[in-house]
């Protein structure tokens, strides 16, 4: 394993360093809307920053990931790198036809519209995603859907047009192969958006929030089937592993900008007569921060490069460890940064109180830490049974 930067990684990453600076930074003080992301999406394309996760290696997108980790409402979105399209763009890259890419896949590689991700339901434990209740049902050269879906984000951005639903047709069959994926045009009848969600109090409007939806008997053709019947488990994997490594690296990102923060804020700041740098407590926090960072990064890397050489499935172990180890480790560090920050650390004066909303979360997002934890211990188990 050699995790140096090659030339590639080292050109894109002196772009990218130069377009936060230069425009992501400056942008975050500014209202966040689709004109502002407009703006940015048209730089980034000039500067060659556009749809980095489909045209690099894991090892190389790493690095970028990382970057934008650090401002992640903004740089993922301005790069068209912004879950869940990047996951359901790899979906219709991988299993989609030759028609459904043209209709759906174009237009979301040039940003021209949004889709969402509609997989968990409120009524069913969705940490199980055999669980799903939602119906897909064929019907003569048609597929009607039934069921509801919640947290299917980016649903409520008026650019979104497609749905990617998981669902069962057939039930009677084996666990893993009753469900079925399908595209839904966000306009079909039948579907109807109930209401945005929020997190920790957040809209994420910024990720085209995250919308509950109703399907009831929507129609749509059966070319609309995404690969085959029975399938959508299987599908569902393979979209997830790709997420859950790219949550990862931007977490890794954010980790580092709540360490900066924290250090800039503890030498500026007096208590009791000296800085709060001096006090043994935030030193510790700090070299505490660096370890897991570095920790956390060289598992990260481990992971991509693991992907790019033997392939997701001969990486399975090391992105459920991933995804149990780097979303608590950085809600770790970023609750330190919060602490040395005092009131400003919760207030909407600092990014850190939206930084912890997005690690907390990304603990349930992708399935919840306890089944990566199960699944992880399972097969160490069977090493010796």
């Amino acid at each position: 394993m050699n995790f140096d930067y090659d030339a590639v990684t080292l050109e894109y990453r002196e772009r990218l360093l130069s377009f936060m600076d230069s425009h992501i930074y400056p942008a975050e003080l500014l209202p966040h809307s689709p004109e502002l992301v407009d703006e940015l999406r048209r730089e980034a394309r000039a500067r060659g920053l556009w749809n980095l996760f489909l045209g690099l290696p894991n090892l190389q997108y790493a690095a970028l990931a990382e970057i934008m980790g650090h401002s992640p409402s903004l740089a993922p979105a301005a790069l068209n790198c912004a879950a869940p399209d990047t996951g359901n763009m790899e979906l219709l890259a991988s299993f989609g036809t030759a028609q459904q890419r043209e209709r759906w896949l174009e237009p979301l590689l040039d940003a021209r519209i949004r889709s969402a991700f509609c997989m968990t339901e409120p009524d069913v434990a969705s940490s199980d995603a055999t669980n799903v209740d939602t119906r897909i049902e064929r019907d003569g050269d048609e597929y009607a859907i039934t069921g509801r879906k919640w947290f299917a984000t980016g649903a409520l951005d008026p650019r979104c047009e497609l749905l990617v639903v998981m669902g069962k047709t057939d039930p009677t069959a084996e666990r893993h192969r009753q469900q079925s994926m399908i595209l839904v045009p966000r306009d079909t009848p039948g579907v109807t958006v109930l209401r945005g969600l929020h997190t920790f109090g957040y809209d994420d409007a910024d990720h085209g929030g995250h919308a509950e939806i109703s399907f009831a008997g929507a129609r749509v053709p059966a070319a609309n089937l995404l690969g085959s019947e029975g399938s959508g488990f299987a599908i569902a994997q393979a979209r997830l592993g790709p997420g859950r490594i790219h949550h990862c690296m931007r977490l890794i990102g954010m980790a580092e900008r709540a360490l900066e923060l924290t250090c800039r804020r503890v030498t500026t700041r007096v208590a009791f007569g000296s800085p709060l740098a001096a006090q043994g407590v935030v030193q510790d926090w700090i070299a505490e921060s660096r370890v897991r960072i570095e920790q956390a990064r060289l598992l990260v890397l481990k992971t991509a490069w693991l992907m790019d050489t033997v392939g997701n499935r001969g990486a399975h172990i090391e992105i459920q460890a991933i995804k149990i180890a780097v979303p608590s480790t950085v809600e770790w560090i970023l609750d330190k940064a919060i602490q040395a920050h005092g009131a400003a650390g919760v207030s909407q004066d600092t990014p850190l109180a939206a930084l912890w909303s997005r690690a907390r979360t990304i603990r349930i997002a992708d399935g919840p830490d306890e089944v990566h934890r199960r699944s992880l211990a399972r097969r160490e188990l069977r090493r010796y049974t």
